[in-house]
């Protein structure tokens, strides 16, 4: 699934491939993948992408038009990607939305997602607000440190279902939760409220170090992650605990990597991952 530094690189290429790009065309293949905002897609044409930016593991488009603008917001889900060319795409059928753009030498964008999770929704500001307001938390990759903290102090439930809600803190998903924790040495069960402030803080400098390496390195390609351009992530390279169950702890402890089976997996060591 794609989680914060994934959809950053998508961000990313976005950016550089069609910002000031003007969408020509706009086909809609499946209407239910548009959760809201039908009436605006007869807008969309002709207007001018302005600006691309995340959300949480959402990608929002700005789009001018005539000096209004409008917002086009993509939630990748579990295997929601955009792609450049169709060709990218290993099962075409599921290209749910396909633009046609002009101003720009990148000519086409697909939105893929073959599990349908997540979708697009078309939005005024009012409405990407109340839905920015109503979805998502502070975001993991620009969070202070004493707002973590304070987040983590009020949290009288276990850290991994903190880092998985993202009313709470948005954009970290099993994944990144499972490697942040690790490498913090605090174990997924560890009550946020229960946690000393040392670990608190050296959690946050664990999610901000983990967050902007994965970032660095294009994110985790793990099933069907790629970028729009195809490319892959190579983060999933140096994953030092998710999916490593049965597995010699990288710590040197000598103790074997455990899988917890709850709604997510979790993986960690019972030897370095403290619940205080």
């Amino acid at each position: 699934m794609p989680e914060l530094p994934e959809v950053e690189i998508v961000v990313q290429h976005l950016k550089a491939h069609i910002l000031g790009a003007t969408i020509a065309t706009l086909a809609i293949h499946r209407s239910d993948m548009v959760r809201t905002g039908h009436d605006l897609i007869p807008w969309l044409p002709q207007a001018t992408v302005t600006q691309v930016h995340r959300i949480g593991k959402c990608v929002v488009m700005t789009c001018q038009r005539s000096q209004e603008t409008r917002y086009l917001l993509s939630e990748l889900g579990m295997t929601g990607l955009w792609f450049f060319k169709a060709n990218l795409a290993t099962s075409p059928q599921h290209i749910h939305c396909q633009m046609t753009l002009s101003g720009r030498k990148t000519r086409e964008l697909h939105y893929w997602n073959p599990r349908r999770f997540g979708g697009l929704w078309l939005f005024e500001l009012s409405g990407l607000e109340a839905f920015m307001q109503r979805r998502f938390g502070p975001d993991a990759l620009t969070i202070t440190q004493d707002a973590f903290c304070h987040l983590v102090q009020t949290t009288r439930g276990q850290l991994k279902a903190f880092f998985l809600n993202q009313q709470r803190l948005a954009g970290i998903g099993n994944i990144y939760a499972n490697e942040i924790l690790y490498r913090a040495n605090v174990h997924p069960d560890a009550k946020g409220h229960q946690l000393r402030s040392t670990s608190r803080q050296r959690l946050h400098q664990t999610m901000q170090e983990v967050l902007r390496e994965a970032i660095a390195a294009g994110g985790s390609s793990i099933r069907d992650f790629r970028a729009p351009n195809g490319s892959k992530g190579h983060f999933q390279e140096v994953h030092q605990v998710y999916q490593k169950d049965d597995q010699a702890c990288l710590h040197g402890c000598a103790t074997l990597i455990q899988r917890l089976q709850k709604e997510r997996s979790s993986f960690f060591c019972s030897s370095c991952q403290k619940k205080r």
